[in-house]
């Protein structure tokens, strides 16, 4: 591929040198010789003991920065990923790297305007305001104790739980005064909907089954849960009035002024859907028109970009990897051959956005970025300086502001004008 590049460097003389000067400098400290204090050995002392290959490592660690330095300026190469760096030759004199470096691929797009993609508009039913009235409510109710009522949908139980399969209890499948609410589907199938009808103190055995989506080791299995309800608590929704309106921090007086708010909440994120769903559905078909041959390596990265972030969502559930990969009866390869195609789609909107940004000449001022820059600083509560030590360069700035105004052309270039 055009965009691999194979190339071998050689340091030598005094910069290979130094590294080993370094290197020694280093091991020096760590080591006791007879007759010299620790750190203080001449290095032809050291080195009749050690020998110069001792060196080799920690010189190499501290020579690749300074050849593959020399080969990005030499070449005017901006790589994409990771180099893939081996050590060819090497001795006292000299040592030899081969580096393969991996830049964008050549990215061509024929057109991403009048793609012919319909951008929805947003309307909001009287069903859709009646169910989201119901939902402030639901937020707003008042929990009480059902003292000689039974189980109904949507109450909450306070309960004793244990399970047991194939005659032995259920690894996790124990738990006390555990509130449960009935409809949310915590539970396998069945669980809820078998305590329904139930009373305060009744002692429920239910015989289950797991369904075919559950663990490996479980599903499908039968399982018997035998639970005891210590309390039922039952939601008392507020009236539609002032009070309410005021508890939901909303300045209105009557019912129409409320339903209007609510309607014009309902609309703003549902429009805030539409533009995110044109936006993509743009991107979708501007990849008609595009053509790009992506390295696997850029896949690759990619992908462990994904996995990373994915791991980070987990821990904040209390989840590793391993945890989440027995769950699920998975292995890593599982999971990086199930994200593959999304990280080829995301690639491929990512070159789609840069190449109109390069095909409409984006470009900001050296103020304009620090303006952008300050404002960010601003909103995450920090200094410029700090933002500018966390991102390591303006250019980050500069780049997400190029990719946002060329989503924006994007738009632009494919929403119907007035009149049609």
């Amino acid at each position: 591929m055009k965009n691999v590049h194979e190339i071998e460097i050689k340091l030598e003389g005094e910069k290979w040198t130094n590294c080993l000067d370094n290197a020694f400098k280093k091991a020096n400290k760590e080591v006791k010789i007879d007759g010299f204090r620790k750190g203080c050995a001449p290095k032809d002392v050291y080195l009749k003991h050690y020998k110069i290959e001792s060196l080799y490592n920690d010189a190499i660690q501290e020579a690749i920065n300074i050849a593959y330095k020399e080969v990005l300026d030499e070449h005017k190469l901006t790589p994409v990923i990771e180099p893939e760096v081996n050590v060819t030759g090497i001795s006292d004199g000299s040592v030899i790297f081969s580096f393969k470096i991996i830049t964008k691929p050549e990215v061509k797009l024929s057109s991403y305007k009048n793609l012919g993609v319909k951008k929805e508009k947003a309307k909001v039913s009287k069903e859709e305001l009646n169910e989201e009235i119901e939902h402030l409510r639901s937020e707003l109710a008042e929990v009480v104790v059902k003292e000689n009522g039974e189980v109904a949908n949507g109450d909450t139980v306070v309960i004793d739980f244990d399970g047991f399969v194939d005659g032995k209890p259920l690894d996790g499948g124990k738990g006390e005064n555990y509130p449960l609410e009935i409809g949310s589907h915590t539970f396998i199938p069945g669980f809820e909907e078998g305590l329904i009808s139930h009373h305060t103190n009744d002692e429920v055995e239910l015989n289950l089954t797991f369904p075919e989506n559950y663990v490996e080791d479980l599903k499908n299995k039968p399982v018997t849960f035998k639970v005891k309800i210590h309390e039922i608590k039952a939601k008392v929704l507020p009236e539609i009035n002032e009070e309410f309106y005021k508890d939901l921090g909303l300045e209105v007086k009557t019912k129409e002024e409320f339903e209007k708010e609510v309607e014009k909440n309902i609309k703003a994120h549902k429009e805030e859907h539409i533009e995110e769903e044109f936006v993509d559905n743009l991107l979708e078909a501007a990849t008609k028109n595009l053509e790009v041959e992506i390295n696997p390596e850029i896949i690759d990265e990619e992908v462990h970009r994904m996995m990373e972030g994915y791991q980070r969502q987990l821990k904040t559930q209390g989840i590793d990897m391993e945890q989440y990969y027995k769950i699920t009866g998975t292995t890593h390869e599982d999971l990086h051959k199930q994200l593959e195609p999304e990280a080829i789609k995301r690639l491929k909107y990512r070159y789609i956005i840069e190449t109109i940004a390069d095909m409409e000449k984006i470009d900001f001022t050296e103020k304009e970025v620090k303006d952008k820059a300050k404002e960010m600083a601003d909103n995450y509560g920090i200094k410029l300086e700090e933002l500018i030590e966390a991102y390591g360069t303006l250019d980050v700035v500069k780049y997400d502001m190029r990719m946002h105004r060329a989503l924006e052309i994007l738009k632009e270039s494919n929403e119907a004008k007035k009149g049609e």
